[in-house]
């Protein structure tokens, strides 16, 4: 979509039934579909779980289609391998539902559903503050409270800065460990609840795989081979992460023996800007780790917390170690980061705030509802890996007074100002 035609979302007389909008039926087809896919895709499930799944699931996109706009459950079934806006109603754009696909070439499940899903269900709810009158969109699609939000409530409650500081970074930075390495943490309850036992999706056997980037439990999948011999693959949640070098395959082993991972691929370091927070792997490859007496972040916070924090993180820690005194979540957060170089005329300040979205659409209609920054940050700062949004960006963030910037933009941008080398 061109940056020039973002649309500011508002309720429409959408098929869906009186009072949802076109982002409120995205996101019931979206994880009505998701529902599906996954059980279509899990071999493990009973046959009669699965098609009462597929079942449920159809009724929920018929619900979300309206009388009149029928769907037979032959042709749902068929349309959950293909392109997902295929399922909206007509009358719906597609928009970040544009050539997303749940079932992958090879038949499995499409782990960015999650953040896709995530990212409508934030944009949904800043959208129920400035529409009929701060009701939400839709109660049971709104009403659900994030785990992040939760986590980020719980750091703040002491109103303790450097307790703030010292939490959130301990979620980055550790995102998953053994019990005793939590409790060195010294997290306040309310906070250490969101480490729980490591997921079923991760585990092989009794061993669990840190991605070297993130250092979260990786995704285990088995893949069926010729003659029935099966293979496995150690993958990032993350995309990007994947793509740095946390994906790899193993042979699998005898019976109560860890298996050896293998990499997959080498990454290319980037050149320019960007090489400067570019992970350092060392070529270390990851240690099996019991599952037994270890714990992991829960999704949401790992994703919503952890992954855009490794950014905020970077930036920080590079921008220290060129002479600079960067600021992590000044005033409790009001925004991610806070620098200033220069004096007198030369003097310059850079008020921060990173978002890291699969969509974005979804993070320029997230910057539309809320009217800009509500911290008071004039940058909105992306991944490098995201630099092909930046175009949509600028554009969004410029009808609210902001700017947008890659992460290695930005530090460059802070070292030339301060007369130092980024590179």
């Amino acid at each position: 979509m061109p940056p020039s035609i973002v649309p500011a979302v508002e309720l429409s007389n959408s098929p869906a039934g009186v009072g949802l909008s076109d982002a409120a039926v995205r996101h019931m087809v979206m994880a009505a579909a998701a529902m599906a896919a996954k059980a279509l895709t899990d071999t493990e499930q009973p046959p009669e779980g699965r098609l009462r799944t597929l079942m449920d699931a159809h009724g929920r996109i018929l619900a979300a289609r309206a009388p009149g706009r029928p769907l037979t459950f032959t042709v749902f079934r068929e349309l959950l391998s293909g392109d997902l806006s295929r399922l909206l109603p007509e009358t719906v754009p597609a928009e970040e539902m544009e050539g997303v696909r749940l079932i992958t070439p090879d038949g499995a499940f499409e782990e960015d559903f999650f953040d896709l899903e995530i990212e409508q269900r934030v944009v949904l709810r800043a959208l129920a503050k400035t529409t009929r009158d701060g009701r939400p969109t839709s109660t049971q699609i709104l009403e659900a409270e994030m785990d992040q939000d939760r986590v980020f409530s719980a750091l703040r409650k002491r109103m303790d800065q450097d307790a703030y500081v010292h939490g959130r970074s301990s979620l980055i930075r550790t995102p998953a460990g053994s019990d005793k390495e939590l409790r060195r943490l010294n997290l306040p309850s309310s906070v250490a609840e969101f480490y729980r036992p490591v997921a079923f999706d991760s585990v092989w056997d009794r061993w669990w795989f840190a991605c070297p980037v993130c250092r979260w439990p990786m995704r285990v999948t088995l893949h069926a081979g010729r003659g029935g011999a099966r293979t496995g693959s150690v993958r990032c949640f993350h995309r990007p992460h994947a793509a740095w070098g946390a994906d790899f395959t193993f042979k699998i082993p005898d019976l109560g023996r860890p298996p050896a991972l293998v990499p997959l691929s080498v990454p290319v370091r980037p050149a320019g800007e960007q090489a400067v927070l570019f992970p350092d792997l060392g070529g270390k490859m990851p240690e099996p780790v019991p599952v037994e007496g270890h714990k992991a972040l829960t999704r949401g916070v790992w994703r919503w917390t952890t992954v855009p924090g490794l950014v905020e993180i970077a930036l920080y820690d590079a921008l220290a170690a060129r002479g600079l005194s960067p600021v992590l979540w000044p005033e409790l957060d009001a925004y991610d980061l806070h620098v200033e170089v220069g004096r007198g005329r030369e003097a310059a300040e850079f008020r921060i705030d990173v978002k890291d979205y699969t969509s974005a659409i979804l993070l320029a209609k997230k910057v539309q509802a809320d009217g800009g920054d509500k911290g008071g940050a004039e940058w909105l700062v992306v991944p490098d890996y995201r630099a092909s949004s930046l175009e949509l960006l600028t554009s969004v963030s410029r009808e609210f007074g902001m700017k947008a910037a890659t992460a290695g933009g930005i530090g460059a941008l802070i070292c030339r100002k301060a007369g130092v080398a980024w590179q």
